[in-house]
């Protein structure tokens, strides 16, 4: 008997998930999107297998806007285990070098200071960055050492939470493409007795934050109560992620015109950058760009139901 292919749904938002330790984040993506039957997902950056918290889930019309995401400001909370290096940089590494770890909280304070503001940072082997086609991580694997260029990175933040013996927990908030296990690592070197992360919880990507997530088997409970739909209610607005941005409202008559493609006039729109666009019912329509000439220009809209 021939198998029938499972339709899925036109399902439009964004699910903010609190990433469950193990799992990685295209595993979890894949995971929602079939409890929610949708036909299109993405997520907006890499978590570690190790890390949990905030990782953002796009559906529908949202993956549109997913790489405005990526590339927010992410905050996150690690705990740092001082004294022992491994392959990694993580905690599920294998060990390359223990060391006596006597620290106390002037010395870490100082090597933190160090790292805040703008700082240079090399990409570590064990990451998702292709070199040639092929993923860091893989070469890695496989024993194979490239090389890699530092890149500017910003750390807006970076306090220490508590010291018990020979490991800190540490409060991060940072540029997008920072890898706090580089990040603990070089502390490390700094101190002279190395470290590596033993946890790692994102706490923020752009305007989310921890205190909106759902859980994976909250969203599993509710599935096998209610079904995909079920589900729906998690769902966050296409532009949620977009809260942050100048928003401008434009008339029938210019919204008609707006999604056809053509710069309009829109009332106390900004004088410059990236806006989202609502029509005159107050539904999202798109983003836009304000020109030289001061009219709202489209750069990404949302299909029409």
């Amino acid at each position: 008997m021939a198998q029938v292919k499972r339709v899925r749904r036109a399902v439009d938002g964004v699910i903010l998930l609190d990433k469950p330790k193990g799992l990685t984040s295209n595993a979890a993506l894949q995971k929602v999107r079939w409890l929610l039957n949708a036909e299109k997902a993405g997520h907006t950056g890499s978590l570690d297998p190790l890390a949990t918290g905030v990782l953002p889930l796009c559906f529908g019309e949202a993956t549109k806007f997913s790489q405005y995401l990526l590339e927010a400001d992410k905050g996150y909370e690690t705990l740092m285990q001082l004294g022992v290096t491994t392959t990694t940089g993580d905690a599920e590494g294998e060990v390359l070098e223990r060391r006596p770890a006597d620290v106390d909280r002037e010395e870490l304070e100082t090597a933190l200071a160090r790292f805040k503001g703008e700082i240079q940072q090399v990409p570590p082997m064990y990451s998702a960055l292709k070199r040639d086609g092929q993923p860091l991580y893989k070469l890695a694997r496989a024993g194979e050492v490239v090389e890699r260029e530092a890149r500017s990175v910003t750390i807006a933040r970076l306090e220490l939470l508590s010291l018990d013996s020979d490991q800190a927990r540490l409060a991060v908030a940072c540029s997008k493409g920072t890898y706090i296990r580089t990040l603990v690592e070089d502390l490390g070197q700094v101190l002279g007795c190395g470290a590596h992360v033993a946890e790692l919880r994102r706490t923020q990507a752009g305007p989310f934050g921890l205190d909106r997530v759902v859980t994976l088997e909250r969203l599993e409970q509710v599935h096998a109560l209610a079904g995909a739909e079920g589900l729906d209610e998690f769902l966050l607005p296409v532009d949620s992620g977009l809260d942050h941005w100048p928003q401008v409202t434009l008339t029938e008559h210019t919204a008609y015109y707006w999604l056809h493609g053509q710069p309009v006039r829109a009332p106390e729109a900004p004088k410059f950058g990236l806006v989202r666009v609502r029509d005159e019912a107050d539904r999202f329509i798109g983003i836009g760009e304000i020109s030289d000439d001061g009219r709202v220009a489209p750069r990404r809209l949302i299909r029409s139901k």
